[in-house]
């Protein structure tokens, strides 16, 4: 017969070990799903810099996708627009001040780009010109070539040489003090301007798409000077005005004097 108390000891220490082993069980299932996480975590950062380091080789180095003209402009536009900021605000006392600065200074750097453009072209209308001089020449010299002038109603006048009207000009009805300002600030601007124009000609010759920069340089000069000068007018406008502090004691004294008066 089984002793009862000696059952019950040995369920209890079956109950005990089945806990340990339990215990033990699930201690080494969690260390195991630990490890396998760590595991997983480790592999996906091993491949998302994989794929960050194949994505990388595939695409080339940002470069600017703006235009060589817009690229140019902005150079200038860096060199430029404190000049005419400092200039524009200077000019404090009225608007129409302001007013007649921009418009002069938009209508200088219209007016400069006209000469700088047909400097451009020239040189390749000119060629154009002696080249059909040249295929349309005459063998047969005529008389009247062989004359020689000595005397001097003989001589045909020189051609006069036709000015280059000058960039800068005066606008009817507007502020004199404007111009004025204006033009001294468009004298310390005008070589800059040019010379990033006259550029874009140089770069690649005389291909069409440089006529495109020149005409995307130009549109886009005058675009955003007039853009620039807005901000220059909105910045004077919303510019506060220091309050004056009040005083109790110069208040009290107005009044003290007051009374005397009265």
């Amino acid at each position: 017969m089984i002793n009862r108390d000696k059952f019950l000891i040995e369920l209890k220490e079956e109950k005990r070990f089945r806990k340990v082993l339990r215990k033990l069980l699930e201690g080494y299932l969690k260390e195991k799903k630990q490890t396998q996480m760590l595991e997983e975590k480790r592999f996906r950062k091993i491949i998302r810099t994989l794929i960050k380091e194949g994505l990388s080789a595939d695409v080339p180095n940002q470069q600017p996708q703006r235009s060589t003209g817009i690229n140019v402009l902005e150079d200038l536009l860096k060199n430029i627009i404190s000049t005419i900021e400092d200039d524009y605000k200077a000019l404090t006392t009225s608007k129409d001040q302001r007013d007649s600065f921009r418009a002069h200074v938009l209508n200088a750097v219209e007016n400069s780009l006209l000469p700088a453009e047909l400097a451009i072209i020239a040189p390749t209308e000119e060629a154009k010109e002696e080249l059909e001089e040249e295929v349309s020449l005459d063998i047969n010299i005529e008389d009247e070539d062989k004359f020689i002038p000595v005397r001097d109603q003989d001589h045909e006048p020189d051609p006069e040489e036709e000015e280059e009207p000058e960039s800068f000009a005066p606008i009817a009805g507007m502020n004199t003090t404007g111009r004025n300002f204006a033009s001294i600030t468009f004298n310390k601007i005008e070589n800059q301007i040019l010379n990033s124009y006259e550029s874009l000609a140089e770069q690649v010759k005389m291909l069409e798409e440089d006529k495109e920069d020149r005409d995307v340089f130009k549109d886009y000069l005058l675009t955003n000077l007039k853009l620039y000068f807005d901000r220059f007018e909105e910045e004077l406008t919303l510019q506060p005005t220091a309050a004056e502090p009040e005083s109790p004691d110069y208040e009290k004294t107005l009044e003290e004097e007051a009374e005397v008066i009265t």
